[in-house]
């Protein structure tokens, strides 16, 4: 499986962020408009991230809830029939709820920086560092925690669980 770190901070200024980011970025941005759906499954996380009607990916992944840099370990398999397959795994699983994104991606080394506009919740910064096979976490982790002061996150920002589950704690 791969596997990269990840963290997510809460955001009040998008563009004050994304002018930062910009500046340290080696690509981006690129506009990526996503539709996930999550579906019910006790060994971790399963969601289908639609691009387009033609165009979509099926995510399995495992992390920890928890503020700060954690470990994702994950499994992706394209489809270009999302929604028949959206439609199948609702029927079989159930679906435990749905994240509607517009994200911004620059890459900052093996960083992927997303600034995400997330309906019904606001403005987030998500990180993911790249991991290779052989690395520690801690490294990634360390990688994290200089890109977070590089842009002037503090640690009350962060959040531990998904998109998902902020929608669900709100109610929507």
């Amino acid at each position: 499986m791969a596997r990269n770190i990840e963290i997510k901070a809460r955001i009040d200024n998008i563009e004050a962020l994304e002018s930062k980011v910009a500046k340290i970025a080696d690509n981006g941005p690129t506009e990526i408009v996503q539709d996930d759906t999550f579906f019910h499954c006790e060994a971790g996380r399963l969601k289908l991230r639609v691009f387009s009607e033609k165009h979509g990916e099926l995510i399995f992944y495992r992390r920890a809830n928890q503020a700060g840099p954690k470990e994702s370990f994950y499994v992706r398999s394209q489809t270009d029939e999302p929604e028949a397959l959206r439609e199948t795994l609702a029927l079989a699983y159930g679906e435990a709820g749905r994240v509607r994104k517009h994200r911004t991606l620059y890459l900052v080394d093996r960083t992927r920086v997303h600034l995400d506009r997330v309906e019904g919740l606001g403005h987030f910064l998500e990180l993911e560092v790249v991991m290779s096979s052989s690395e520690s976490a801690q490294s990634g982790v360390e990688v994290a925690h200089c890109l977070l002061d590089r842009l002037g996150i503090e640690s009350s920002q962060l959040i531990e669980g998904a998109y998902v589950d902020l929608l669900e704690e709100k109610g929507s």
